[in-house]
């Protein structure tokens, strides 16, 4: 019983971490589109003040070059953590659907019987700490 129950464990926990991971990359995905948007903020506003928006222009501002440059790295992290989290939601499916078999192999083989298994030891348990007392 002890190793099913190890394993339901194992199951549980691996899920979560699977949650915690592709929640941290969503998290991070929202992270740079808020910063590449703050970017087009500056950016416009520095070429607004410069009255220069080519960006091929000789005049064209130093730090709207920089912070293009900035939105552009971003970007390109944005599309690799989509494509690691469209992995990482592959694995969060298949720890789910093992979780599941191994709930549902619980379940067939006495999951049910566990709780009066448990209730037997207790009563077992409960009966040597009175002869012990008495």
């Amino acid at each position: 019983m002890k190793s099913r129950e190890s394993l339901l464990r194992l199951k549980r926990f691996q899920v979560e971490e699977k949650r915690r991971q592709f929640a941290q990359i969503e998290t991070m995905i929202g992270d740079f589109d808020r910063m590449c948007a703050d970017l087009d903020s500056q950016i416009a506003f520095e070429e607004k003040k410069a009255g220069i928006s080519d960006v091929d222009h000789f005049a064209y501002p130093t730090f709207a070059k920089a912070a293009r440059q900035r939105r552009e790295n971003l970007q390109g992290s944005v599309a690799g953590l989509k494509d690691q989290m469209t992995a990482a939601e592959i694995s969060l499916e298949e720890a789910e659907e093992e979780l599941k078999k191994a709930e549902m192999l619980d379940q067939r083989d006495g999951g049910k019987g566990r709780e009066a298994i448990n209730l037997e030891r207790q009563q077992h348990e409960a009966e040597q700490r009175r002869s012990m007392i008495g």
